[in-house]
């Protein structure tokens, strides 16, 4: 099922993220997309949030990969955020164990995913996020 939203805010991003979130559960990979400056960061705090590790939140560019100790209901939940946009090869993903860190009982977040399409499992929750004017931004959820 597709859906799409329209955003005229960071606030309204990230409550999107969040309502998406809510029906993430372990074992899902999500395919975070769109230009940079698009408001990938951001739609991943909302997600962070839902799972109580916001505060945990870093940009992962420079580290590629993060991983978040959070929880939902109760229940313990760990959250791995990767930044693939410095990846150039899918040899470079092996050399991290990307694939090892996809399958498992973790939720995995991976901005730049649309660079390795093939690495990706098919049942990749893909988010999209572009500029639809100044202080809009277009968000389309398929999965």
């Amino acid at each position: 099922m597709v859906r799409e939203f329209y955003s005229r805010s960071v606030e309204e991003t990230r409550e999107y993220a969040q309502q998406f979130a809510t029906g993430l559960r372990p074992g899902d990979v999500v395919c975070l997309s769109g230009a940079l400056g698009a408001g990938k960061t951001e739609f991943m705090r909302g997600i962070a949030q839902v799972f109580n590790c916001g505060e945990q939140l870093s940009s992962p560019t420079f580290s590629i990969f993060n991983v978040y100790d959070g929880s939902l209901r109760g229940e313990p939940v760990t959250l791995h955020h990767f930044d693939l946009y410095r990846m150039e090869s899918p040899a470079e993903l092996d050399t991290i164990g990307f694939e090892e860190y996809l399958y498992g009982p973790f939720i995995s977040v991976v901005e730049w995913g649309e660079k390795f399409h093939g690495v990706l499992p098919r049942n990749a929750k893909k988010v999209f996020i572009e500029s639809a004017g100044e202080n809009e931004r277009r968000i389309v959820i398929d999965g």
